[in-house]
């Protein structure tokens, strides 16, 4: 029997990552709507999810990735970002940006480019 190991979260975030669910913006229900119940590439994902002290985008356990839709907002926040995605990494999650604007003008370049990453993990490459 293989053991897996748990990621801890914390619990006073799950109210606040429910009221992220109900107001998703435009490009996170887009793409919602293109990787929810299994339709990209048979991959479970989860939204809002709360890993730790963060709440990512979307999260699939079996892969241990987060991906990540980066607004203007980001633009502001690189340094918080940086030092969020270097503690998802030391809990073994990889993390995947996505640009805002891309999601909204290029879902197809998008669900591409994101279908080719998951096929690398699932062949079991190393991505950096």
């Amino acid at each position: 029997m293989v053991k897996r190991k748990i990621i801890s979260y914390n619990q006073q975030l799950t109210g606040l990552a429910k009221e992220l669910r109900r107001k998703s913006t435009l490009s996170e229900v887009i793409l919602w709507n293109h990787i929810k119940s299994r339709k990209m590439l048979e991959i479970k994902f989860q939204r809002q999810r709360v890993i730790g002290k963060y709440i990512v985008d979307f999260y699939s356990k079996e892969l241990k990735l987060a991906i990540e839709i980066d607004g203007n907002s980001h633009d502001e926040r690189i340094k918080e970002d940086q030092k969020r995605e270097e503690e998802l990494k030391k809990m073994g999650i990889s993390v995947y940006r996505i640009n805002d604007i891309d999601v909204k003008k290029s879902i197809d370049g998008v669900l591409d480019g994101l279908r080719c990453y998951l096929v690398g993990l699932l062949e079991g490459q190393k991505f950096e």
